[in-house]
């Protein structure tokens, strides 16, 4: 009895040892997804920094946006805008890699970075020769606030720069037609957009702070203290403002340059005219809160409550308040 007793704990202990090796096998393993996309799950973590500005988009197919079937064709909505663009990190963005995914012959990183701190169910992928990897976790990048006068400064060069959803990188990446080559000429918009040249209302802040303020706009509506504005006008508004103040809701940022001026990017001017008049422009400031003031109510809290079917705004003073130089 003690005999079998004996010989079942050996094979007990055998079946435990031959699991765990097999679960370290597979961990490691590369798995092949019912769309054939081969990932790779590995171990230890891995981490990587970019090298160059970095494009995150929210689909692992990049040559599907930057190409298509037919290697020149951009995947734009039916507003002329790639939707599946988040932004653009700065160089050395420190990133955490969660997954490894094989398309064609580049290789497509799933990350979550510090940076960009916004829920996704389909999460955020990166081109793994925009950054270098290491097993060792990346010291932050470096955020070093430039002066008001500065700010200001990469603001007013911006103007005339054009949209682009998702944009915070004006100049655009030149190496986008390295990694993705078209196959044939692009007409001089389809190249902008290729190489991902312009910005957006919350990017055109983020580049000209140099990555110190939030991305997006579901954010900057919190973002520092608060402009008591409930219940004022148009000249009580603008006596309360100072430069690089944000009028701001979920969807749109206008920044404040000083008491007459605003500059804000955006894809459409004139909602009444065909086609996109959209860019980087500078306008009075009297006349930009009076269009507000015409669809959307001033709250000093982006929070409160309302009417229902009212639209809101808000003015946030963050400078010298959240963020100093």
């Amino acid at each position: 009895m003690q005999e079998l007793l004996t010989r079942l704990r050996a094979i007990e202990k055998r079946a435990v040892t031959l699991l765990i090796t097999a679960t370290f096998l597979t961990v490691g393993a590369t798995v092949t997804t019912c769309k054939g996309q081969k990932t790779t799950r590995g171990i230890p973590s891995l981490f990587a920094v970019a090298e160059l500005p970095t494009p995150v988009l929210h689909t692992p197919d990049f040559h599907f946006v930057f190409g298509g079937k037919d290697g020149k064709t951009l995947h734009l909505d039916k507003t002329g805008i790639i939707r599946e663009v988040e932004f653009i990190a700065l160089p050395h963005t420190a990133f955490k890699i969660e997954d490894t995914i094989k398309k064609g012959n580049a290789t497509i990183y799933k990350i979550t970075t510090d940076e960009y701190p916004y829920p996704s169910t389909r999460g955020y992928f990166i081109d793994s020769r925009f950054v270098t990897t290491t097993d060792r976790e990346p010291v932050p990048r470096p955020k070093i606030l430039p002066t008001r006068e500065a700010i200001i400064k990469n603001l007013l060069s911006a103007e005339g720069s054009r949209y682009l959803w998702g944009g915070n990188y004006k100049e655009g990446i030149s190496q986008m037609f390295s990694f993705y080559p078209p196959s044939s000429l692009l007409s001089q918009e389809v190249k902008a957009q290729w190489i991902q040249q312009g910005v957006d209302c919350s990017g055109l802040l983020y580049e000209a702070t140099n990555g110190c303020t939030p991305r997006n706009t579901s954010s900057l509506v919190s973002f520092g203290e608060p402009v008591k504005i409930a219940g004022l006008n148009t000249e009580q508004i603008i006596k309360m403002l100072e430069p690089l103040d944000l009028m701001v809701w979920t969807g749109h940022l206008i920044i404040v340059l000083d008491k007459v001026r605003t500059i804000e990017s955006r894809l459409d001017y004139d909602t009444q005219q065909e086609g996109n008049q959209g860019g980087v422009r500078i306008r009075k400031l009297n006349d930009v809160i009076n269009e507000i003031l015409q669809e959307r109510l001033p709250v000093d809290h982006y929070d409160e409550a309302i009417e229902k079917g009212t639209q809101k705004f808000v003015i946030r003073r963050w400078y010298g308040k959240v963020l100093t130089p």
